[in-house]
């Protein structure tokens, strides 16, 4: 498996059917919340150096990416905080270390250029807690939804 920091108009085509994918497997909601990214927005996020998408490929096939929003605190204006927006694999490739390696390599990016601290948010219904206890991260918070009206 390749891991790499991919740009938003290089991997746009190949990540529409993974979301695809991902929001049929794990959203919630389904019949009030559909599926309809903002690409207008994430290219907008990528033209102010906000968007990381890191990917997994196998012999060039795009199998998951890891979505991140990196910025500013506003509660600690020294440190750049990153945030996930998404993060997911095919069935295919949830075999062996490939969620974990992708995160690693996530976090060794992020490291390298500054940022301070990464968070990353799972769902309950689909954890992926294993590995990001194994990747040494903290359940810091526990995040409720309820869909209004």
């Amino acid at each position: 498996m390749d891991f790499a920091l991919e740009n938003l108009a290089k991997v746009r085509r190949e990540i529409e059917p993974l979301l695809q994918d991902h929001w049929e497997e794990i959203a919630l909601n389904k019949e009030t919340i559909k599926l309809n990214p903002d690409w207008r927005e994430y290219a907008r996020l990528d033209e102010l150096n906000a968007l990381r998408i890191f990917t997994a490929r196998k012999d060039d096939k795009l199998m998951g990416y890891f979505v991140i929003l990196v910025s500013r605190s506003l509660h600690y204006k020294d440190h750049l905080f990153a945030n996930n927006d998404i993060i997911f694999l095919r069935k295919s490739a949830r075999r062996g270390l490939t969620g974990l390696k992708l995160v690693k390599f996530a976090m060794e990016s992020l490291q390298a250029e500054g940022v301070t601290k990464l968070h990353v948010n799972t769902k309950t219904h689909q954890p992926f807690d294993p590995i990001m206890e194994r990747l040494g991260f903290t359940e810091i918070e526990t995040v409720f939804s309820k869909v209004l009206g």
